[in-house]
Order: C-alpha cells, then sequence, then structure tokens
C-alpha cells in the first residue's frame, strides 16, 4: 500500500546484530482507579478500560502491581515480565537492565490534585524497602489546562521541625514552590525531590520501575470506604531534600532533522533516556528505518497521530496512545505515517 523512492535511517544504537531476529510487539496497559483521576485516557486515547475514575494506565510495566500484558505477535496474552523472565536478551547489555527491566512508563490523568509526596532513592528504599528500586521520574506534558500547575519543593530552605508543625496546622501549601505549566514542557524529578502534579494536567511519566511513594500531606482527603488516605510522614521527612528550590527550567532541547523524521532529547539519567520523535512520512512518499543494537531495548510511546510499523511480512498500525515494546538486536523496522512518540531506552 505504501511506497517509497528512498529510506531514511534511524539508527537507534549502531552495534546491532544480524544474527538475530527480535520481533516488536504491543502492549496492553493496566489501569489504576485513583481518586484524583479524570476519564480522559478513555476520551482521548480510546484505552478502553472500564474503571472510573481511570487515573493512570501503566503501559510499560513488568512492575508486580501492575504488569503489561503483550497485544500483538506471538507472546499475546502473556505479561511483559514473564516475556522477560524467559528473554533476558530483550533488554540488553546495558548495566541498567542488568536486574530486569529498569523502567515504568505511564500515562496520567490528573482532573484533581495529586498528594504532596516524595521518593525515596535506590539506596534507601535497598535498606528499608526490601531491596526494592527507589524512584527517579520525568514527565512530559501531553496538556495541561490554562491554571495548570506543579508542586516543585521548596521556596526556601525548611527545617523538618517548621514542616511538621506546618502540617499539624494545615498550612504546607504556603511553603511550596509551585510551577505553572504547559503542552510539551519536560520535568525531571529526581528521587528525594518533593513534588505532585495538579489538577488539569494530563502527562506521560517515565520512572524506575518502583510503586515506592511517601505521602507527604493529601488535603485531608477520605479514600473510598470514607478514611483518611493513609500518610507517610517520617519516611518522607527521612528522604525529602528540604533545600529551597528555583522554578525548573525547561532544558536545552536540539532537534535533529532528516528527511521524514525529527527528534530531540528530552532527558537523559543513569536511569532511563527519554527522546521526542516527530515523523511525518506522508508527503514525500518515504518509510523511516530504524533498529535497536545489543546495548538496550527500547519503547515507542505515540503521543498523537497514527502510522504503520513494517517488518519482513509484518505491517503492525499504531495509533495515539499505543506503546510498543522492541527488543534488543530487533528486526529492522521500517516505519510510515504521521505521528509524535516518545521514545524510551536505557
Amino acid at each position: 500500500m505504501y511506497t517509497t523512492n528512498r529510506n531514511t535511517s534511524l539508527t537507534l544504537t549502531p552495534e546491532a546484530s544480524p544474527e538475530r531476529n527480535h520481533q516488536p510487539f504491543l502492549l496492553s496497559p493496566v489501569g489504576k482507579d485513583y481518586l484524583w483521576g479524570g476519564n480522559r485516557l478513555n476520551e482521548d486515547f480510546a484505552k478502553g478500560i472500564d474503571l472510573s475514575p481511570l487515573a493512570e494506565t501503566w503501559e510499560c510495566s513488568t512492575h508486580p502491581d501492575g504488569p503489561s500484558v503483550v497485544a500483538t505477535g506471538e507472546f499475546q496474552g502473556q505479561t511483559l515480565t514473564d516475556v522477560i523472565k524467559a528473554h533476558p536478551e530483550y533488554l540488553g547489555t546495558h548495566p541498567a537492565a542488568k536486574d530486569g527491566l529498569p523502567i515504568l512508563i505511564k500515562l496520567i490523568d490528573a482532573k484533581k490534585d495529586l498528594s504532596v509526596q516524595v521518593h525515596p532513592d535506590d539506596a534507601y528504599a535497598g535498606r528499608y524497602e526490601n531491596g526494592s528500586l527507589g524512584k527517579t521520574e520525568m514527565w512530559y506534558v501531553l496538556d495541561a489546562a490554562k491554571d495548570a500547575r506543579l508542586i516543585y519543593g521548596f521556596y526556601h530552605d525548611i527545617e523538618e521541625e517548621t514542616i511538621r508543625k506546618s502540617l499539624a496546622e494545615g498550612t504546607l501549601e504556603k511553603y511550596l514552590r509551585k510551577v505553572p505549566i504547559q503542552k510539551d514542557d519536560v520535568f525531571f524529578i529526581p528521587a528525594g525531590q518533593v513534588h505532585a502534579i495538579g489538577a488539569g494536567a494530563l502527562i506521560a511519566e517515565i520512572q524506575e520501575n518502583s510503586n515506592l511513594t511517601y505521602r507527604l500531606y493529601d488535603y485531608d482527603r477520605t479514600d473510598k470506604t470514607g478514611r483518611p488516605r493513609a500518610l507517610h510522614i517520617d519516611k518522607a521527612l527521612a528522604v525529602a531534600n528540604r533545600k529551597g528550590s528555583l522554578a525548573p527550567r525547561q532544558p536545552m532541547r536540539v532537534r535533529k532533522f532528516r528527511p521524514g523524521v525529527a527528534d530531540e532529547l528530552l532527558c537523559r539519567c543513569k536511569h532511563f533516556e527519554v527522546s521526542r520523535i516527530l515523523l511525518n512520512t506522508e508527503s514525500v512518499r518515504q518509510m523511516v528505518q530504524a533498529r535497536t543494537g545489543s546495548n538496550s531495548f527500547q519503547v515507542l510511546l505515540c503521543t498523537e497521530g497514527c502510522g504503520i510499523f513494517f517488518w519482513e511480512d509484518t505491517s503492525l498500525p499504531f495509533y495515539k496512545g499505543d506503546c510498543l515494546f522492541i527488543p534488543a538486536d530487533s528486526v529492522p523496522l521500517r516505519i510510515h505515517g504521521k505521528a509524535q512518540m516518545l521514545k524510551v531506552s536505557c
């Protein structure tokens, strides 16, 4: 159906091996109905998950609290956890992946404010949370209401005693730095950074493979049973950075263009690397070529538009909200369409 008079190379890792033939597959997410969520993940991304509210979808996950399920290919119906357990080579040779999939990718619809919270680092989590990973994360803003904000640390250095007193008096918010957000913003949230996503934000989150959250403050909300939601004040204060934080600046983003495709690096840390891909091959009658190398797997999360992946004798359409896992040493791919994607790897 699609023809091409030239191919544009988008080599993801140069040392790809022709001896392996690892094919990509789409993932089906698990949903979470946290009380602050809305319905945009079903309405805007056609998730078809029977939850209301639908606060989060865990798009690429091997975490026991919500593993993704393979939606296409020979492993269809299996959890991503089981596939990677059977094929650890799919993760590649990067040190971050030596103990399994190191990342978790979510879509988040914050109809209401999330709790003010903080996450531990790997050292603290390993010592006090049964060897769990800590949680460093990155947010990419897919959409934001006109007055949407996030909380990012404190305006000034603050003593632990002051925080405890303000929690008892219900005045913590006056110390928290509130930052306006807009579509296409990027925020890096290292472990230890006090933070919260505000109402009206639609977020793609890339994080360590962890579900550790220490709630510091939750606006005195109650759960479905009418009980106050649990707080973790002692643990939160044990790991929180209490130094004053400047308002986070947007990172320098250099866009690299090739015919039919552009990419820009959004975030790179020891846990993950994230880029934004802008694909438009519709007007230039071509396809983009891509494959992973031996160093790392890759995940593509389509945030806008649609297209088709081609490899060997297979064609796989993708749409807004779809998440594709590409094993390390993948079969060569060709991509056609008009879309924006987040590319995640080690």
